[in-house]
């Protein structure tokens, strides 16, 4: 069990380098597809807890949002916004590598030597690592991007490192709340596709950047007249 749970550790920090170095967007909804996978299997290997129908069915709805409907909604979005990837991000992909790997090395190097102590007795100690790392990535992924689609995706990336972290430390949250969360990244996302919608309409484009140009101040010749 502990071999599996490992696996899927490494797979998340794999997929996460992956969604910040990787400028084809289509690529990125598919890994962030298996990444919500990942996290559902994680989150019912994880030792702290038995696996009672409670978790089986917050892990189910967060696995099929994750896996299926959001990335059905994102690539729905990627064909109407008639683009593949993003060519000048502001933080170029292989600094975004690097910067992943030294948020990752932090991350470890903080639960070991850091004080940071294990949530429960029998932690794998990856677990809050990778969490936190998944958040910060996520974080990254926002910030380091113009893309509207790609920025969608580093908010969910930053809910998946959430998620984790939730389940492998505070299982004694109520079901309506943690129903709650899954509600609100999925109207989120409902939201952001409308958005996508409307700036892809306005600007023939999905670049937030372009929409710095944006203002109700008039032209100095106009002002003059």
């Amino acid at each position: 069990m502990t071999g599996l749970l490992d696996a899927a550790f490494v797979l998340l920090i794999l997929t996460t380098l992956v969604l910040l170095g990787s400028s084809r967007i289509r690529l990125g909804i598919r890994v962030l597809a298996v990444q919500g996978v990942v996290v559902g299997a994680a989150a019912l290997l994880l030792p702290n807890h038995h696996v009672t129908l409670r978790v089986v069915v917050i892990v189910l709805i967060g696995t099929i949002l994750d896996a299926v409907v959001f990335p059905i909604l994102l690539l729905r979005a990627l064909r109407t916004a008639r683009v593949e990837r993003e060519t000048d991000p502001p933080v170029g992909y292989t600094a975004s590598i690097l910067i992943g790997v030294g948020l990752l090395t932090a991350c470890l190097w903080g639960m070991k030597y850091g004080g940071i102590t294990l949530p429960h007795e029998g932690a794998n100690p990856l677990e809050l690592p990778v969490a936190a790392y998944t958040v910060l990535a996520g974080l990254f992924l926002i910030v380091a991007r113009n893309n509207a689609l790609n920025q969608i995706l580093g908010y969910l990336m930053l809910e998946n490192g959430i998620f984790l972290a939730g389940l492998s430390t505070a299982m004694e949250v109520p079901l309506l709340i943690e129903m709650g969360i899954l509600l609100d990244v999925f109207i989120m996302v409902m939201v952001m596709g409308v958005a996508l919608f409307h700036i892809s309409r306005t600007f023939d484009s999905i670049e937030v950047g372009g929409m710095t140009a944006l203002t109700d101040w008039p032209d100095q010749e106009d002002v003059g007249k």
